[in-house]
C-alpha cells in the first residue's frame, strides 16, 4: 500500500497532520505493508527566499488581518500543534519560500530519507526558527539525518529536482488537491485536512481492503493555494 502527502513545510496543518496519520499508522495491523510517499506543494510560490516580516505579518497581510487577530490565530493553532505533541514557536518563524526545502526533500528521498527529511524541515521552521530557504541550512540538516552536507550544497546550487517539485505541484492540481496536507491512499482514497488519526486509521482499513471510496474531505484544518489556513 503506498500512501502519498502532498505538503508544503510552511503549512502549519501539514506537521500536524504528520503526526496525526503517524499516530493512525502506530494502530494500523498493516503498517509495515505501508510506504509513505512525500510529494512537493507550495502555498507562496512567488514568497522571496526571506523576508524581514514576521509570521504574524505576513499571515495578517495575506488574509487582510490586523497583526493582533494573525497572532491570535497561530496562538489557536499553536495550541493545536501542542495536542499532537509539537512546539510551535511561531514568534521565532522565519518566512520564506519552501521551493528549495522541497529540492532538498526530493534528495533526501533518493536515499531514503523522504519522512526524516519532512520532520526536520518541519521542526527547523515551525519550532526552531531556521531559514528553511538558507543552503547552509539545509546542508545541516541533511547531516542531521544522514546526508553528506557537501552533496546537498552541490545539489542546492544548480537546479537539480526542480523539475520533480513542480510535477509534484501540477499532480496535486490534477488530482484536485485544493489545499494542504492532502493524503492519497493507493491512488483510490483521498482525505484533505489534518484530520483525526482516526480518520487516517479508518481510510487505512479501507483501502486495505478495497472497500468503497472515501471521498476526499472539504479541507478541514488545511491550507489552501492562497496561503488562506482554515
Amino acid at each position: 500500500m503506498q500512501v502519498e502527502i502532498w505538503s508544503d513545510v510552511m503549512c502549519p496543518f501539514c506537521y500536524i497532520g504528520k503526526r496525526r496519520f503517524e499516530q493512525a499508522l502506530a494502530q494500523f495491523e498493516h503498517k509495515e505493508d505501508v510506504k509513505v510517499v512525500w510529494k512537493s506543494f507550495q502555498l507562496d510560490a512567488d514568497m522571496p527566499a526571506h523576508t524581514d516580516k514576521s509570521i504574524h505579518e505576513y499571515l495578517a497581510e495575506r488574509k487582510g488581518l490586523t497583526i493582533d487577530h494573525a497572532r491570535q490565530l497561530n496562538n489557536q493553532v499553536s495550541a493545536m500543534a501542542a495536542e499532537a505533541g509539537l512546539q510551535y514557536n511561531f514568534d521565532k518563524a522565519v518566512v520564506a519560500n519552501s521551493f528549495d526545502a522541497h529540492r532538498f526533500s526530493h534528495l533526501a528521498a533518493q536515499h531514503g530519507l523522504g519522512d526524516a527529511a519532512e520532520e526536520s524541515l518541519f521542526k527547523a521552521y515551525f519550532t526552531n526558527g531556521q531559514n528553511i530557504a538558507d543552503h547552509n541550512v539545509l546542508a545541516q540538516l541533511g547531516a542531521g539525518i544522514g546526508l553528506h552536507a557537501d552533496e546537498v550544497k552541490a545539489t542546492l546550487a544548480g537546479n537539480a529536482f526542480a523539475d520533480a517539485v513542480q510535477a509534484d505541484v501540477t499532480e496535486a492540481a490534477q488530482l484536485g488537491a485544493r489545499g494542504v496536507p492532502f493524503f492519497v491512499i493507493d491512488r483510490k482514497y483521498a482525505v484533505s485536512g489534518a484530520q483525526p488519526a482516526a480518520t487516517f486509521l479508518h481510510a487505512l482499513q479501507h483501502a486495505f481492503a478495497e472497500q468503497e471510496k472515501l471521498p476526499a474531505a472539504d479541507g478541514n484544518n488545511a491550507c489552501d493555494i492562497n496561503g488562506n489556513c482554515s
